[in-house]
């Protein structure tokens, strides 16, 4: 099982690089759980006062965005491997 190039880049793009022996299912926890950190520091700064509260939801949702490969199922995440024979 091969991961979609766009998948990896993403991936990359939040600190989760692939090795060739993750499973996809590995490689979304991990990535979920940087997920959670980003969440928890997110909120950390809002209650610090950095982020106001009125754009704190503005700011959850741009991380939601940045993380919308968790909302794929992990067989979404994979390349089509089959062939058609003609």
């Amino acid at each position: 099982m091969r991961l979609r190039p766009a998948v990896v880049e993403t991936l990359a793009s939040l600190g989760v690089v692939a090795a060739a022996d993750d499973a996809p299912e590995q490689l979304r926890e991990r990535l979920n759980e940087r997920y959670l950190e980003a969440v928890r520091a997110l909120k950390q700064r809002q209650q610090a006062g950095e982020i106001p509260l009125r754009d704190y939801a503005r700011h959850v949702q741009s991380l939601k965005e940045r993380y919308a490969v968790l909302g794929l199922p992990v067989s979404l995440w994979l390349e089509n491997t089959s062939t058609s024979g003609a």
